[in-house]
């Protein structure tokens, strides 16, 4: 008889096993398989901090959370409907962020003595037969042997067999959640072509979970979501990583500039290099550098000779680039510098998200040596961040900072990519020749934006000298009167400041224009204030939300925005940033709100919270 099918909203499920379990894999195809049907997504995927932590323990857990909807979605889900647990300790870390009544997946192969012992359950305690997990559905498998059963006929070993669990749990997900296989065995045949008995083992496993379902009496009911109502156009699924370095490449076909990438790879920013090395039919070219000096360093010189020069790095990075980074501001040169976050100091969290590099990039430099900032807020906005970032650069002669985080790097989003013929072009403008009443060429000549001739050298006629030095004004020579140091300190802060002229006013994302409270948001916790703000708003709260885009300099309507609202609060993903530069940029008594767990901020967290203030 079959199985009933029932009809929701949306979903969370959260797959969670050892790093070696293919649980980011496993995600990531059950996250392309949703793009396609049409239902709007939002993922999480979480890694162990180390390269191979040790096996069936907690800091060992790797996950992936995927929230899909027939409605938008704007957050990967506060809390989960389905929890996959391969072993003990992903159940253990994970339980607590399973609904009550929620789905357990639990394959009782990784709940033997052995791995309780590692998860650190007491002697004899087991807790898939204790009755402690009854306030959930829990179906307990044994996926190992499962799997083995399946691959009887194929010649592998048992841990080449093994390795094929999370297609025998993939396979199962989509019974459960009525999904056709054909996007993961188009996959498979590209990923395993080469070698047909892996193939084979993966796609009869994949198989094989999905029959289980149908033959199992376990399950009473199936589950669809139905495609969510998105604006017209032609959508995939983007990681923010993927759509950075897309906003890239479109950014140098629009300017018409050679795209150079120095870097170094550095977790959760090494994906932007990979990315970016597949388009050399684009004029891209990449250079792993042997560090993060010469990372930056050779980007500055990709730049002086005319091209479009990026680097690429995490926080530590950051510091080590911080010298470079004044040279570039010295020179008055075009340079993108993308720093994606994660935790800190030191190696800190390096798979893990945080927003705790405001400060750094506002001020971590020696000397005088103010740098525009532009942050992304979603994955797919990663794309128009870093295209904005590039037009700012180029023209305006100087570096920009581009933050993301881990958070944003790594989770994925439908995203309706735009044509090329609908992206603005940005207009370049090299200094190729003396004008007529220019009887020497005088590099720091500036024009009504404040900003020096680009001039690529070889061009006759424009030699001038570069370095780190202080320079003369106009003339570019080296100077150490302390009247010219200061009118050149004051100049560059200047011209940083004018590209607010050059920049869109600010909006409200949602809201009143004026009311009780404004929530201030930037990067990756845009989902969580505009679902919150959303509840909110729904009550019939005076609550509304903006977020940043330009960091620095802000908008020249924000501090008139701000003044608007009898209270401000800025939610982030560090120690309180953005808002000690707001009280002090507008006087405003702001309020933070702030988590630094590694995590993102939840709906939940900020709803309470906004409640609290109102």
């Amino acid at each position: 008889m079959p199985v009933p099918t029932q009809t929701v909203d949306d979903v969370v499920i959260k797959f969670a096993g050892d790093s070696g379990d293919g649980m980011q894999l496993t995600g990531s195809q059950f996250t392309n398989n949703t793009a396609l049907i049409g239902n709007d997504l939002s993922t999480f995927p979480d890694f162990p901090a180390e390269i191979r932590a040790p096996q069936g323990t907690l800091p060992g857990v790797s996950g992936f959370q995927l929230h899909f909807s027939s409605n938008r979605v704007f957050t990967p889900g506060d809390s989960c409907d389905v929890l996959v647990a391969m072993n003990a300790a992903a159940l253990k870390v994970n339980l607590k962020a399973l609904k009550p009544g929620g789905i357990i997946i639990a394959n009782t192969d990784g709940f033997d003595n052995k791995n309780l012992r590692l998860a650190n359950y007491p002697d004899g305690v087991n807790p898939l037969e204790d009755g402690s997990l009854t306030g959930y559905e829990l179906h307990k498998m044994d996926i190992a042997k499962l799997t083995r059963e399946a691959l009887k006929e194929i010649q592998l070993g048992t841990k080449e067999k093994d390795r094929a669990k999370n297609m025998f749990v993939l396979g199962f997900l989509y019974w459960l959640y009525n999904r056709n296989l054909d996007t993961t065995i188009s996959f498979l045949n590209d990923k395993f072509g080469k070698r047909a008995d892996i193939l084979e083992s993966n796609i009869k496993a994949l198989q094989a979970g999905y029959n289980y379902g149908d033959t199992v009496e376990a399950f009473t009911t199936r589950y669809k979501v139905e495609k969510a109502k998105l604006p017209a156009g032609k959508y995939r699924s983007i990681t923010g990583n993927t759509a950075l370095a897309y906003g890239l490449v479109a950014a140098g076909q629009k300017s018409n500039l050679s795209l150079f990438l120095g870097t170094y790879p550095i977790t959760p920013a090494s994906d932007i290099l990979h990315e970016l090395s597949r388009y050399k039919n684009f004029g891209v070219r990449t250079f792993q550098a042997e560090d993060e000096i010469a990372g930056i360093t050779s980007a500055i010189g990709a730049s002086y000779g005319g091209s479009l020069g990026v680097t690429s790095t995490s926080g530590p990075g950051m510091a080590l680039k911080a010298e470079a980074m004044g040279l570039a501001v010295m020179l008055e040169i075009p340079l993108v510098i993308v720093n994606i976050q994660r935790g800190g100091p030191s190696t800190g969290l390096p798979t893990k998200t945080e927003q705790s590099d405001l400060l750094q990039a506002y001020y971590g430099r020696n000397g005088e040596c103010p740098m525009p900032i532009i942050s992304a807020s979603t994955p797919s906005d990663c794309f128009d961040a870093a295209f904005e970032a590039v037009r700012i650069a180029v023209q305006h002669m100087t570096p920009v900072i581009l933050l993301s985080d881990g958070y944003i790097a790594n989770g994925a989003e439908p995203w309706r990519f735009p044509q090329s013929a609908d992206l603005e072009e940005i207009v370049v403008n090299f200094k190729k020749e003396l004008a007529a009443e220019e009887a020497k060429f005088l590099p720091y000549l500036r024009d009504e934006k404040l900003v020096r001739p680009w001039a690529v050298p070889g061009t006759a006629g424009l030699e001038h000298r570069i370095g780190g030095l202080e320079k003369e004004d106009v003339t570019g020579n080296v100077s150490y009167d302390p009247d010219n140091h200061q009118h050149m300190v004051k100049t560059r802060q200047a011209k940083v400041d004018r590209i607010a002229d050059y920049i869109p006013m600010q909006t409200l994302d949602s809201g009143p224009e004026t009311g009780d409270l404004l929530v201030l948001g930037w990067g990756s916790t845009y989902g969580a204030i505009k679902s919150a703000v959303a509840e909110l708003q729904a009550q019939g709260k005076t609550v509304a939300h903006a977020q940043l885009r330009y960091v620095r300099p802000f908008p020249r309507n924000l501090g008139e925005m701000l003044k608007n609202y009898k209270k401000v609060l800025i939610p982030e993903i560090n120690n309180g940033q953005l808002v000690k530069i707001i009280r002090d940029q507008y006087m405003i008594d702001a309020v933070g709100y702030n988590k630094i767990k590694g995590v993102p901020i939840t709906r939940t967290e900020l709803v309470k919270e906004i409640g609290a203030l109102l």
